[in-house]
């Protein structure tokens, strides 16, 4: 086994009422130096015993709505790369960056 490894840590700073304020993310392997923050975060993870996703969806309280539509739009045009990638299924892949077109539309965020 090697002993290649890379760690990834974020830090999530709440108010009194667990609502995120502040979200701090680094990697050993990120470019740039330091701790870089960020407004959201989706992190999905398979649980192979469950057959089952995990997932934390975090955004703080400056995240604006056109900014989480935009977010949204770009998170779902790499999870439509990422199944390409991944499955080798380019026809639903490209199935979901014509789904992706349509909510950039229905959203208006296609200038943006």
């Amino acid at each position: 086994m090697s002993d290649n490894k890379k760690e990834i840590s974020i830090t999530v700073e709440l108010d009194d009422n667990n609502v995120p304020e502040k979200i701090d993310w680094n990697a050993t392997d990120k470019e740039g130096e330091g701790i870089a923050n960020c407004k959201a975060m989706f992190l999905s993870m398979w649980d192979p015993k469950k057959q089952d996703t995990l997932r934390l969806d975090l955004w703080t309280k400056e995240m604006t709505k056109d900014e989480m539509k935009i977010f949204f739009h770009q998170t779902m045009v790499t999870m439509a790369d990422t199944l390409e990638n991944a499955t080798e299924e380019e026809g639903m892949a490209e199935d979901m960056r014509d789904f992706t077109s349509y909510f950039a539309e229905k959203m208006e965020i296609l200038d943006k």
